[in-house]
């Protein structure tokens, strides 16, 4: 690529900018087109600069650079012009409230779908032995990342879009981090459960959210093979779903385990036929796994030689939509009565 081919290339990122967020008639809607421009066409800019002379990668990386801070600065105020017409909206419908009617009846809710999800799986876990523990959602690099054999420079920090803080800290990006923590308060042998919430800067879909619940596993133990992890896996999905569920275990990459898997379900939604919740495949990803890796028993101040264990990150919000049929994972942070009144309402529904 040319100098002349880079600033073609800028010029078309501008102008796919600005139409997207012409088009764009939410925030969300904002974010997605944000993420795909930053992740796509401009990501592809940055790459190009080792393809110029060492003499032209100044100018080069400079004119991509500015580009990128104008395309968020457009994505930002469009967001905020946004923001402030739906407050605008709202001031105007709260001008319309009239005091003097009677009020409405209210209709009386119960345990959320992933809170009622998050306590049977609790009383399975705590059936077979494991101790119930929790950490900080406002986490260190340290915990998140590093202590879980992800360094500064590994790949799979870009995999996981994350909310910095000014502190220089993070909101968690998975409950793994109360693996290492649990290691170094309990040592070894080990059983503990994590459950918690988990936040990730993301395009939010039928099937991925923002802010998400997960439930941490980890056995630690001598002689912890991965027939240990499979037979643990199925027993809780048995008891979850009062059934037989069709399960595979495929090679999954996490750099916190080794060897690694993705345990998949057949879809609930459309039991196995392919829906948008399962993205057409018939599966729906509810248990990365895998066998600890030793470096993070050694973070964990326990001897690898000694020791082995399993660990898995399970999915509670997705669990709770294949157990009680939710097709849309919006629906589980809209405040939707029909999901409080009664989980079973929810089944097939969708964010309009």
């Amino acid at each position: 690529m040319n100098q002349t081919a880079l600033q073609d290339l800028l010029v078309r990122i501008k102008a796919d900018a600005a139409a997207a967020i012409e088009a764009s008639e939410s925030i969300d809607g904002l974010r997605a087109a944000e993420s795909k421009l930053t992740k796509g066409p401009l990501a592809e800019a940055l790459k190009s600069i080792k393809q110029f002379s060492a003499d032209e990668r100044g100018s080069a990386g400079k004119a991509i650079n500015e580009t990128k801070n104008a395309v968020k600065s457009k994505f930002k105020a469009a967001q905020d012009a946004l923001r402030s017409a739906n407050i605008e909206g709202e001031r105007k419908r709260a001008a319309t409230f009239d005091p003097t009617m009677p009020p409405t009846v209210s209709q009386q809710g119960q345990i959320h779908p992933v809170t009622a999800m998050q306590r049977e799986v609790e009383r399975i876990f705590t059936g077979l032995g494991f101790a119930v523990v929790g950490g900080p959602e406002m986490e260190t690099e340290y915990f998140n990342f590093e202590a879980l054999n992800i360094p500064e420079m590994h790949p799979a920090r870009d995999a996981q879009d994350t909310f910095w803080l000014t502190n220089g800290w993070l909101l968690r990006t998975h409950t793994s981090p109360c693996q290492v923590r649990a290691m170094l308060r309990w040592g070894a042998p080990l059983r503990v459960i994590a459950p918690g919430r988990c936040f990730r800067y993301e395009a939010i879909d039928a099937s991925h959210e923002n802010t998400f619940h997960q439930l941490e596993g980890l056995l630690i133990d001598k002689d912890i093979s991965v027939a240990h992890l499979i037979a643990f896996m199925r027993l809780l999905l048995r008891e979850v779903f009062q059934r037989d569920v069709k399960v595979r275990l495929r090679p999954g990459f996490f750099p916190f385990v080794e060897p690694g898997f993705e345990l998949d379900m057949s879809c609930a939604i459309c039991e196995g036929a392919g829906c948008p919740t399962c993205k057409k495949s018939g599966w729906v990803e509810i248990l990365p796994c895998g066998m600890v890796h030793p470096n993070v028993l050694r973070h964990g101040k326990i001897d690898p030689r000694k020791y082995t264990g399993f660990a898995f990150g399970l999915g509670l919000t997705r669990l709770a939509m294949m157990k009680y049929g939710v097709a849309d994972i919006r629906i589980m942070n809209s405040g939707d009565l029909r999901g409080l009144v009664s989980p079973a309402r929810l089944s097939g529904a969708r964010v309009s």
